[in-house]
Formats: C-alpha cells, sequence, structure tokens
C-alpha cells in the first residue's frame, strides 16, 4: 500500500507540473491574441481605404467607358484549374484548429476536383504541407515557419508569386481557405474568392468624392496598379486573421489543459487521502487484534 501512495504522489506532482506548462502557454496565447487583434483591426482600417479608393476609380472609369470591366482581375475567364491557399498552423497544441479546415478542404476537393487535375494548393503552415504531401498531393509552393504577427514583408513572396501565377494562367482562380476569427471561443472557416475580384461594386462609390478627384496619370494605369495590390492585401488580410484564430485556439486549447489537469489532481488526491485511510484504519485494525491477542 505504501508503493502505491508513493504513485499517487508521483502523479499528483507530474500533473501539477504539466498544469504550471500549460497554464504559462496560455498566458502566452493570450498575450499574442491581444497582439494580432489589434493587428486585424489595423488591417481592416487599411483595406477599407483602399477599397473605397478602388470602388471610387471603378465608378468613375464605367461613367467613361467599360474597358474596366475587362481588366484580368475582374475579368471571370474560363476555369480550367482552381488553386487554394491552405492556412494552417506550424505545430499542434491549438485543439481543433487545423483538423477542421483541412478535413473541409479535402471535402471541398472530392465534390468539386474529385480528379485532382484541375485543383493545386498553395500551403501556408507546415501541418497543411505535410498533411497534402502525405495524400500524395503536391503543394505549387508553400510557406513554412510564419511568425505569430506576420508582417507583410514575411508574406510578400509567397503573395506576389501567386498572384504572379494567376496572371500568368497557371490556375483561373484563386481561393483562399482558412479559419476566421470571430471571438476567443469561436472560429468560422471561410473559403473566399480572391482572384478574379468579384466583390468591388463601383455602386458603393461616393459621388460627392468622385466629382472631387484629381488624377495625375490617367484610371488605366492606377487600376493597373492598384488592383494586383488590392488582390495581395486581401490574402495578407486572410493571413492576418488565420493567425489570430490559431492564437486563440491554442489559447483554448491550453486552457482545456490546465483545467483538465486540475480535475486530474482533484481525482488523484480524493485517490490518495482514501488509500491513506484505508491504511490508517489496517493499521489500527492490526493493533487493536495485537492488543487482543495479548490478553
Amino acid at each position: 500500500m505504501a508503493v502505491s501512495l508513493n504513485d499517487i504522489k508521483n502523479k499528483i506532482a507530474s500533473t501539477k507540473n504539466t498544469s504550471q506548462i500549460t497554464n504559462a502557454m496560455q498566458m502566452v496565447s493570450a498575450a499574442k491574441l491581444g497582439k494580432s487583434e489589434q493587428a486585424a483591426k489595423d488591417f481592416q482600417i487599411y483595406a477599407s481605404k483602399v477599397r473605397k479608393l478602388l470602388t471610387d476609380l471603378l465608378h468613375g472609369h464605367e461613367a467613361e467607358n467599360d474597358k474596366s470591366k475587362y481588366h484580368p482581375f475582374l475579368k471571370s475567364r474560363p476555369v480550367k484549374k482552381s488553386a487554394y491557399i491552405v492556412i494552417t498552423s506550424d505545430r499542434g497544441l491549438v485543439g481543433g484548429y487545423n483538423a477542421s479546415i483541412l478535413k473541409s478542404v479535402m471535402e471541398l476537393k472530392e465534390e468539386y476536383h474529385p480528379t485532382g487535375e484541375d485543383f493545386e494548393v498553395i500551403c501556408i503552415g507546415s501541418i497543411g504541407a505535410d498533411f497534402f504531401r502525405a495524400r500524395g498531393i503536391q503543394p505549387v509552393y508553400e510557406l513554412r515557419g510564419l511568425a505569430d504577427q506576420p508582417s507583410f514583408d514575411e508574406v510578400r513572396k509567397i503573395i506576389n508569386k501567386t498572384v504572379q501565377m494567376y496572371q500568368n494562367e497557371l490556375f483561373d482562380e484563386l481561393y483562399v481557405c482558412y479559419n476566421h476569427h470571430v471571438n476567443s471561443l469561436t472560429s468560422q472557416l471561410r473559403v473566399e474568392q480572391m482572384l478574379p475580384i468579384i466583390d468591388l461594386d463601383p455602386n458603393e462609390a461616393d459621388e460627392d468624392y468622385i466629382l472631387n478627384l484629381e488624377l495625375e496619370s490617367d484610371r488605366d494605369a492606377i487600376l493597373d496598379q492598384l488592383l494586383p495590390q488590392f488582390a495581395e492585401s486581401m490574402i495578407y488580410g486572410a493571413i492576418v486573421d488565420a493567425k489570430t484564430a490559431e492564437n486563440a485556439a491554442g489559447m483554448m486549447a491550453m486552457q482545456t489543459a490546465t483545467d483538465n489537469a486540475k480535475k486530474v489532481i482533484d481525482e488523484l488526491t480524493i485517490q490518495y487521502n482514501r488509500a491513506r485511510q484505508a491504511t490508517i484504519t489496517q493499521e489500527i485494525t492490526e493493533i487493536v487484534a495485537g492488543a487482543s491477542a495479548l490478553e
């Protein structure tokens, strides 16, 4: 019985150590989440300004001619091949964050690209890249080891490469698959079309702003510069959003692990007390029996 008590004490000590580690990791993830949420808010301000400028330019352009409708980034072309940027994490300990998105992408592939010949995948995150390789799907491009708060310079290469591949017609439409951060408890799977750009509505334009808008270059030249930048910024925004969801998932996973460790400690403590009580009871019984034998 003494050995059993020691085993229980060792388990309690080990679980307490694990609880301290997961609690520390939870606090680290919480700090990362705060920074990621601020970065996401800052990006939304930038994205709304660029979107407004583009809708105003397109509105004014349509008033002059219909050429804007035929810009390569706005015009849909026959789809021979589709590409998907899949954003996952580089490590585990994030609950079901990776599993949910990878399962959804595979279901999407089976439904819309059963042969796989018209399906390309671009991976951001080691988990996704390794997952697809293990299933015989070779990513056309991948990025590993992304920071928790990635700067645009850090992801510029993969974003620029992706946009260039679209311009070179290596694929005809581009989607981004990621987990959208709703709050600390919830994320939402999103599959958003990035190219061609289909959600710019010139009717959103501000008429008073357009009338007072003076352009140093013509609209075609400005659109040629702004539309690729807009597409790149939307991809970057999805990456920032996905990283925010990842940090939230990591925080909740560590909180759950800490809570579970505390439950295990409570259960082991009860088990230890019962075993100790049984040992004491047995010792008392043996003493009483010995005393009775001497009478």
